[in-house]
């Protein structure tokens, strides 16, 4: 047996891929433990799941018969409690780690069998278990049968306990078996920060203070980091599946919102037009608000894409034509799109009308994604309507709309100035603040 010091953890091997025929597999070696971990994908979800448009994971956990020295019977009908109790805590561990709406409605089984067993084979089952999935999701990305990763952050699980007085790491069967106190952690890890999953702590030679428990979750989250280490060198290549940017589909074509929008969302999602994602919709704008529109182009556009989609519905809304064109801004003069159309018919119908003319832009953006309710914001940018063009840029009325905050038309301004105070940037920086508060 090998020394180790009490912060050590066991030699450690993970061999991924051990199987071939699994989506995702991995042996884990921790010290003389050896867990088999692989990952099966189905196409379908439990009923309680069915037409919610997420996905489902689950784990199995078994000790084979020659995994202990005295021979563990097979699991027959009736499962060993044990082993339920260990793969309900390894698929609770492992959710934590996913964002199931991006699976769509399909089913991954982890399934844990312990080849052999001194100590820690929970905690392995979880850290091995881990990098089956992200191998079978790779392997779902790469037949494009999903469009984003649903493994938003990492997670990995060791055990510490309290043995001979001092905080001990990783602990097998020999530590385990004359521990005070053991305790299982699971941790994940987002952007770099650490967070808890779950905790399984028992004094069982004595009862532990708050300071020896503060020293056994320090030393856990030092072992959970070089447990995360190992597996992101074993996956290679597959470790970009984890926390990947999610793709977000924009239902437009206009070449100069596409642009606006992806300057406005950042580095959140990996922005797409239709035209990249190939796809196409003919959605006719039934809706009598810019909401009711917005969510009907977002949701039609995820439905074809399959991931999450980004429309805006917006008009101006002129005070002297009683609001209009508002919704039919777009098409105003009869042809949708023809913005030099569209201008003319204004400038006609506010030929007698006294300045100042006001107005305002507004925009309803919606954010739909697969198995969650939309999420919609609105934005508006006040202004009037002058009696001739001025400046190059911009689009729509932007040659005529006299921004009051900018004191210029929005054609004048330069593309910065105008996603600053836009009627859109505004809808979008609120989206952004409510898919903040969402994951706060």
């Amino acid at each position: 047996m090998n020394e180790r010091t009490a912060d050590e953890l066991r030699p450690l091997e993970i061999h991924p891929g051990f199987t071939e025929m699994a989506a995702g597999s991995a042996l884990i070696c921790a010290g003389r433990t050896r867990v088999l971990c692989t990952a099966s994908v189905q196409e379908g979800v439990p009923p309680f799941l069915r037409d919610s448009g997420r996905g489902w994971l689950t784990a199995e956990y078994a000790m084979l018969p020659g995994s202990t020295p005295q021979r563990k019977a097979r699991d027959g009908v009736k499962r060993d409690g044990r082993g339920v109790e260990i793969g309900r805590l390894i698929g609770r561990s492992l959710r934590a780690a996913c964002d199931l709406s991006r699976l769509g409605e399909r089913t991954i089984t982890i399934d844990c069998d312990v080849l052999q067993a001194d100590g820690g084979t929970r905690t392995a089952a979880v850290t091995g278990g881990f990098v089956a999935l992200c191998l079978a999701v790779q392997k779902l990305l790469d037949a494009k049968k999903i469009v984003d990763s649903p493994v938003v952050r990492q997670v990995a699980a060791v055990s510490v306990g309290i043995v001979n007085g001092a905080p001990t790491l990783d602990l097998d069967y020999a530590l385990d078996s004359h521990a005070d106190a053991d305790m299982n952690v699971v941790m994940t890890r987002e952007g770099g920060k650490m967070a808890y999953a779950e905790i399984q702590g028992t004094g069982e030679g004595r009862p532990y203070g708050r300071e020896e428990l503060t020293a056994l979750l320090d030393l856990a989250q030092e072992g959970v980091s070089a447990l995360m280490a190992a597996q992101i060198a074993a996956l290679g290549e597959a470790a970009a599946v984890i926390g990947k940017k999610p793709v977000l589909a924009l239902a437009t074509g206009n070449f100069g919102k596409v642009k606006e929008l992806r300057a406005l969302l950042g580095d959140r999602f990996d922005v797409r037009s239709m035209r990249e994602m190939s796809v196409e919709t003919d959605v006719e704008e039934t809706g009598e608000t810019f909401e009711e529109n917005a969510i009907l182009k977002a949701d039609a556009l995820m439905r074809a894409a399959g991931c999450a989609a980004l429309a805006d519905d917006s008009g101006l809304l002129v005070d002297a034509l009683g609001g209009r064109p508002g919704v039919y801004s777009a098409r105003y003069a009869g042809v949708h799109g023809d913005d030099e159309a569209n201008n003319r018919l204004l400038l006609k119908e506010l030929e007698n009308v006294p300045e100042p003319r006001t107005a305002r832009y507004a925009a309803a953006v919606a954010l739909c994604r697969p198995g969650r309710e939309p999420m919609v914001a609105f934005g508006t940018c006040e202004g009037e309507i002058l009696r001739e063009y001025r400046g190059e840029g911009g689009f729509g009325y932007d040659p005529l709309f006299y921004s009051d905050d900018l004191h210029m038309t929005l054609a004048e301004a330069s593309p910065e100035a105008k996603n600053g105070i836009s009627h859109r940037a505004r809808a979008v920086r609120k989206l952004l603040q409510m898919l903040e508060a969402e994951n706060a």
